[in-house]
């Protein structure tokens, strides 16, 4: 399926599910408490990715200060962004991801399901990957210069 299909479907089928949702939470807590929770998850997630953020910037410096590449927290960083479209959008699905993306373990689980995925599909070779395979050729040539 193209990537486009996925998106057109996600786009369409994650807004029915978060209206179904709401009404079903709505219906058990009343409408009023599931606007409290709705507005209460996308203050918190709003706080929590404020403070997430920071660090992360924090660690980004660090990096640099080293004179290191900040690869893995940019990558962490742009989760992090994932996670604030996902907790200011309204809904508990969404909100539910959103905090998956924002937990520092799960992000880290997340950003490493990336780099493989990007290894296997890219003729990068892997660290741990030795290019030859253990199969060594021995030989001697000689050049011959043209006449």
């Amino acid at each position: 399926m193209h990537p486009f299909h996925w998106l057109l479907l996600a786009f369409l089928l994650i807004p029915l599910a978060e209206i179904y949702f709401l009404i079903q939470v709505g219906e058990v807590v009343g409408a009023g408490t599931t606007i409290l929770l709705v507005v209460g998850t996308a203050v918190l997630g709003a706080w929590l990715v404020r403070i997430q953020g920071f660090a992360t910037v924090a660690r980004i410096q660090g990096c640099l200060a080293q004179g290191e590449i900040p690869a893995l927290p940019l990558m962490e960083g742009a989760l992090i962004l994932v996670a604030a479209v996902l907790l200011l959008t309204p809904g508990f699905i969404t909100d539910s991801f959103g905090f998956f993306c924002l937990f520092p373990p799960t992000r880290r689980f997340l950003v490493g399901l990336g780099l493989k995925n990007f290894q296997m599909h890219s003729n990068i070779p892997r660290p741990s990957q030795n290019p030859d395979d253990g199969h060594i050729i021995e030989g001697e040539y000689h050049r011959e210069d043209p006449p």
